[in-house]
């Protein structure tokens, strides 16, 4: 049974249209299928999912992002490796299995595959954490990226968490910790470093394993420093406000592309990617090959430089950088802000000579 979205009433009705048409015994007096009129909707069907798909707004997008059927991690890591061997535990407290982490090849290349997982059905749902992950989990990370540095071996990340768990337990045991921990690993790394994020890309969940040399996004997808309902909820008190804080945050893939937080978008079936996933999967394996060919003639230090680089670039265009491509020297431009400097040290200057003044006046007597 498919899942539809509260603004896909039309396809919904199309689509069940067309399941009638191919089964005209169900209904009274038919007794053949009418091929022309199964061509002429779902001609009409596909022109209302480009319509639809091509004029979502910042809720509709998260909508989409957050979709029960779309493909998670688990059917990625099984459809695009071969030979994976998944490891668990972080050797201090247990396993998390709100991520999936283990070794396998893509096109023959051994790689170290991590994946947020929220899983399928209400069962799996709850075993996963709906993805957030817990401090253990973020430690099973760490551990194992280290391994994977040592050995020189690519990291290929999925992103789909709605934020990490914030429960009296995970903090107990040192969430936040964990996560800056995972951060700082991820910058430290000697080999590339890929993150896709597939569905929700939310907080500091999410960018404790995408800091990395590229950040690439499905075109439905979003990433952001809070959910839309929380952040609605902080700013006006009112969750339902969330399309207004939706539009604010510019969470989408086309903003934050713009934006130069993440490096690239794979396109989507029309639709969203629940909706053809084998065309889903043919996208992310050309981005992945390409990725990783890119990175196969750069040393180490290339490599790190380049990340570093990548994450410094950020928000420099209107800052007082003279050019954002050369964060070596970080000159400063010569503006207004020059002035204000040497006005406020006169000011000062002049101050600390009163107080001179004053302390050996009143000494005197």
């Amino acid at each position: 049974m498919k899942n539809y979205l509260n603004f896909e009433t039309d396809i919904k009705n199309l689509e069940s249209e067309i399941e009638k048409l191919k089964d005209p015994y169900n209904q009274d007096g038919l007794s053949e299928v009418d091929t022309q009129k199964i061509s002429s909707t779902q001609a009409e069907l596909d022109k209302k999912l480009k319509y639809i798909y091509s004029n979502l707004d910042p809720w509709q997008t998260t909508m989409v992002a957050r979709h029960e059927d779309r493909p998670k991690s688990k059917f990625f890591i099984d459809n695009l490796f071969d030979d994976f061997i998944s490891l668990s535990g972080d050797r201090f407290y247990g396993e998390d299995k709100s991520v999936l982490t283990g070794f396998a090849k893509f096109n023959g290349t051994s790689v170290l595959v991590i994946g947020q997982e929220k899983g399928e059905n209400l069962e799996t749902r709850i075993e996963r954490n709906f993805g957030m992950m817990r401090p253990e989990g973020y430690r099973k990370t760490i551990r194992l990226m280290n391994l994977a540095n040592k050995f020189n071996i690519p990291i290929i990340s999925f992103i789909d968490t709605p934020g990490a768990y914030p429960g009296v337990g995970a903090e107990e045991r040192g969430q936040a910790e964990a996560i800056a921990k995972s951060i700082e690993c991820c910058m430290e790394l000697s080999v590339p470093t890929l993150a896709i994020i597939i569905g929700e890309g939310g907080s500091g969940g999410a960018i404790a394993l995408a800091s990395s040399n590229k950040v690439i996004m499905l075109e439905n997808a979003i990433y952001s420093v809070i959910s839309p309902e929380g952040c609605a909820t902080i700013l006006w008190r009112d969750p339902k406000k969330m399309l207004d804080a939706a539009k604010a945050m510019k969470l989408s893939a086309k903003d934050l592309l713009e934006l130069k937080v993440i490096d690239e978008i794979i396109s989507e079936p029309l639709g969203g990617a629940h909706r053809d996933k084998d065309q889903m999967l043919d996208g992310l394996r050309d981005s992945i090959s390409k990725n990783l060919n890119y990175f196969k003639n750069l040393s180490s230090e290339e490599i790190m430089n380049e990340r570093k680089n990548k994450f410094l670039k950020i928000g420099r265009n209107q800052g007082f950088i003279s050019s954002p491509e050369d964060l070596s020297t970080l000159t400063v431009k010569n503006n207004n802000f020059d002035k204000i400097l040497k006005s406020k040290k006169v000011l000062i200057g002049s101050a600390i000579v009163g107080l001179v003044f004053l302390f050996f006046a009143f000494s005197l007597f």
